[in-house]
């Protein structure tokens, strides 16, 4: 008899909680409250990303990139993650949360 599989249900909240470890390198605040996440899709075990930087010419965008990968695979249930990065429409400091504002000392 064949076993049944369950299908996996990953967190979206978990998801975004592991990308909250996940920090730009020139600004002390996380991806998340910096507003560099534009869109999260999750098809069962799979997560992409569209994400940005602060910066178009970043020297480190490939090792943030493969931080995002890590973290959101070391999640419950991710199987895998892809994480395109855009510059379109590009990112400015109205993106991030109030937190990243006031942490920043510009709220």
């Amino acid at each position: 008899m064949a076993e049944e599989t369950v299908p996996t249900t990953v967190s979206e909240e978990a998801v975004y909680e592991a990308l909250r470890d996940c920090y730009d390198p020139e600004i002390p605040v996380n991806i998340v409250d910096l507003g560099l996440v534009y869109n999260l899709e999750i098809d069962q075990d799979h997560v992409n990303i569209t994400m940005t930087l602060t910066a178009i010419g970043c020297p480190v965008a490939g090792e943030v990139m493969a931080e995002v990968e890590e973290r959101v695979c070391a999640v419950p249930g991710v199987k895998t993650c892809h994480v395109e990065l855009t510059f379109d429409p590009p990112w400015t400091p109205n993106r991030m949360s109030e937190d990243a504002k006031w942490e920043l000392g510009l709220a």
